[in-house]
């Protein structure tokens, strides 16, 4: 009976560890600087500059970030990080995203349209893939919009 019994107990202590560790919010993300790094009028290399922030009560430790960026509903961008870093718990860090964009392509949608072009929509999705716990990536989809007036 007494094995029975700690098996019970230590699949509980499990199961709540796991539920604390399962309810990370997703980090917020700001662009704070981009660089042209090269490219044509096909594509485009640049390199970005992102705070990120993390609401949660642990710190992060990120392993690498992958994203996909849409235009009004257009592909724009993807890129990734290039390094691993710690995001502190309820704090905030800069790291580097290279990106591949086409710009132009963009560019050339968007006023190709015949519409007004008064704001632009974007949608930012991807994961952050962290190199320790239960957990190993968590997904983040934000959306949003530029206003050009």
């Amino acid at each position: 009976m007494q094995p029975l019994r700690t098996l019970m107990l230590s699949m509980l202590l499990l199961l709540a560890a796991c539920s604390s560790v399962t309810d990370l919010k997703a980090p917020d993300l700001d662009v704070v600087n981009v660089r042209m790094l090269g490219g044509d009028l096909s594509g485009q290399r640049l390199r970005l500059t992102v705070r990120v922030t993390n609401p949660n009560d642990r710190e992060l430790p990120v392993k690498g970030i992958v994203y996909q960026m849409r235009v009004n509903g257009a592909a724009f961008a993807t890129g990734e990080s290039e390094r691993a870093f710690t995001v502190p718990a309820l704090g905030s860090t800069d790291f580097d995203l290279n990106m591949n964009a086409n710009i132009a392509g963009t560019l050339f949608r968007l006023l190709g349209g015949g519409g007004k072009l008064d704001k632009l929509d974007y949608q930012l999705t991807g994961k952050v893939s962290l190199s320790s716990g239960l957990l190993r990536s968590i997904p983040f989809d934000k959306k949003g919009s530029f206003d050009l007036r």
